[in-house]
């Protein structure tokens, strides 16, 4: 994949949701780049995080949701080339930024004792309360204990008072023994917090080398940060200033403003504790706490020009997702109906996604929308434009979805298991009309499916999921045809259409983990028949077994044993060839 283009660069992506007071990690570390014109499928079993992940860098988590961790830097040269107004007002903002920042640069000096001086403080804060390690356990036990409750508190409501008496009393009791536990708990954590902070109040040799040494510190910190700022610095900070600008200037009055002084806060607070920002990278992260950056290149008397690193897993706002979803990446859904408004027209749907996105009049709108009603192979267009979603077939409905989705040619096109609602003859025109559509509009698919027949017929690489992980990765033929991780191998063992006559149809024993708990070791090992002891302890790294081939397994260790992949999927090549009816290239 050297030749390509990365369209999507996905780092350590981490993805949470807070469901009844607990959290669930439900994307544990995902790194894959996806590249420019290829077809991908991300597969697995329900809830492996093949829609979650999907959603992350298309805008539609859930509102629980959230990703703690880890970037998408997504690169289109158009949407990052920024041009911004250079007039009065741009310079009011700029002249203001560049004064602030000078007056904040003297701080960097001092940053390392900055250090120490809170080092100190948690020291002090710790031995009055708890530690944080202290701290963090308790509030699991707490929230372990809140949960079980809540279940029974669930169940309870559930039952009927009239024929199951002896279980509402039951689960009564255990509700009083919960809260008997949740208050013991509380209690001994106060009673614990007070025992600390006597004895730190009491120690007074403590105390008085805590009072002395921080004492020297600040001494040495006001020191440090009396001077004025460098000529570096000052040149710095003019540049800083007129990225600031370029990174809000896309936004109204009243939100620059906000902008701009949560930008000049993250700013002191890296300059405070010495953040390198003539760094790149660490200049992208402060502006991402607030803002995406937008890095400065040249300016004319009219205009600022920048470029923006477009993380997506720093955007903050709805207008910005307004450029992205839909106009560079869309969806294509399982089910036609929950895309489709009943009670518009189809023509009506299609042509306002046009004229929103991308400016035009309703009749040029109309005429682009009928194109792209021939291009997807809705018979009699014309005739059809004014139909409602009820008067077509659930095919037809599909191929209007993947019209909308295509009306604004966007470089991603997300299809999350589109074809699984279709009749068996339908799906493969789907197919056939997604691939052949991408080779005229150039288009990356990403292809959501539990269905490896699919998988065979339309991807050019597969990324295996478990758990919210990427176990394996490689180009369609490796994975199905040289696999190395023990659950793609579970996978292909599954698939009835390569099983014997007469044999009985492998499936996978037990269920995936829990991921409201932290996983120990490789989350596959309750399941795997090849588990080794080291896959209960530890957590496997991804092994490279080609350029395009990675695979995270103990087996792959060079100290692991010898496993030779289950019989049933030895030799699979003519199998796949003949059950899915690929054509060999």
């Amino acid at each position: 994949m050297e030749d390509k283009k990365v369209l999507l660069s996905v780092k350590d992506l981490e993805v949470k949701f807070r469901v009844r007071g607990r959290i669930l990690t439900a994307i544990r570390g995902i790194s894959l780049d996806i590249y420019e014109n290829e077809s991908i499928a991300i597969v697995g079993e329900s809830g492996s995080g093949k829609s979650v992940f999907t959603k992350t860098f298309a805008g539609m988590l859930d509102s629980n949701g959230f990703i703690s961790n880890g970037s998408l830097i997504f690169s289109d040269e158009e949407l990052a080339d920024t041009h911004v107004g250079n007039g009065s007002t741009a310079k009011r903002f700029m002249d203001y930024s560049k004064r602030k920042l000078d007056e904040y640069s003297p701080l960097e000096p001092g940053a390392a004792t900055w250090r120490e001086m809170r080092e100190l403080e948690r020291e002090k804060k710790a031995r009055a309360t708890l530690s944080e390690e202290a701290q963090a356990e308790y509030e699991a036990k707490l929230a372990d204990l809140v949960h079980e409750r809540t279940e029974i508190f669930n169940m309870k409501q559930t039952l009927d008072p009239k024929k199951e008496k002896d279980k509402i009393k039951k689960a009564a009791q255990d509700l009083d023994d919960y809260d008997r536990k949740i208050e013991e708990l509380k209690k001994s954590h106060d009673r614990r917090i007070k025992e600390n902070s006597q004895k730190a109040k009491s120690d007074a040799k403590y105390n008085a080398e805590y009072d002395r040494k921080m004492a020297e510190l600040k001494a040495r910190y006001a020191k440090e940060t009396s001077g004025q700022a460098t000529p570096a610095q000052l040149e710095r900070n003019a540049v800083l200033a007129k990225e600031i600008y370029l990174s809000i200037g896309r936004y109204p009055l009243n939100r620059r403003i906000k902008l701009m002084f949560g930008l000049l806060k993250a700013l002191k607070k890296a300059m405070t504790m010495g953040v390198d920002l003539d760094d790149e990278e660490q200049r992208n992260k402060v502006f991402d706490t607030v803002a995406f950056r937008v890095k400065y290149l040249d300016e004319t008397a009219e205009k600022l020009h920048g470029t923006c690193i477009l993380n997506l897993a720093n955007m903050k706002y709805s207008g910005d997702w307004t450029q992205i979803r839909g106009r560079r990446i869309a969806t294509v859904f399982q089910d036609p109906m929950t895309s489709l408004n009943p009670i518009i027209t189809i023509g009506k749907q299609i042509t306002s996604i046009i004229m929103k996105h991308q400016g035009v009049t309703e009749a040029e709108a109309r005429r682009r929308a009928i194109e792209l009603m021939h291009k997807v192979g809705i018979p009699k267009a014309e005739s059809r434009f004014d139909d409602y979603p009820f008067q077509y077939s659930g095919g037809m409905r599909q191929r209007i979805v993947i019209a909308i989705a295509l009306s604004c040619q966007p470089k991603i096109l997300i299809c999350d298991e589109p074809t699984t609602a279709l009749d068996v003859t339908i799906q493969a025109q789907i197919l056939k009309l997604i691939k052949d559509l991408q080779k005229e509009f150039g288009y990356t698919i990403v292809f959501i499916t539990h269905d490896l027949g699919v998988v065979a017929n339309i991807a050019d690489r597969v990324a295996v999921l478990y758990a919210g992980q990427v176990v394996e990765l490689g180009t369609v033929e490796e994975v199905f045809y040289d696999p190395h991780h023990p659950y793609t191998w579970a996978l292909l063992s599954s698939l009835p259409q390569l099983a014997q006559s007469g044999s009985k149809l492998y499936s996978i024993t037990g269920t995936p983990p829990s991921l409201y708990n932290s996983i120990v070791g490789d989350a596959f090992a309750p399941r795997n028949p090849f588990c080794l002891k080291i896959d209960t302890l530890e957590e496997p790294p991804m092994f490279k077994i080609t350029d395009t081939h990675y695979a995270k397994t103990w087996l792959l260790d060079p100290r692991a044993p010898k496993i030779e992949k289950p019989e049933g999927i030895q030799d699979i090549h003519e199998k796949i060839l003949a059950a899915y009816n690929v054509e060999e290239i």
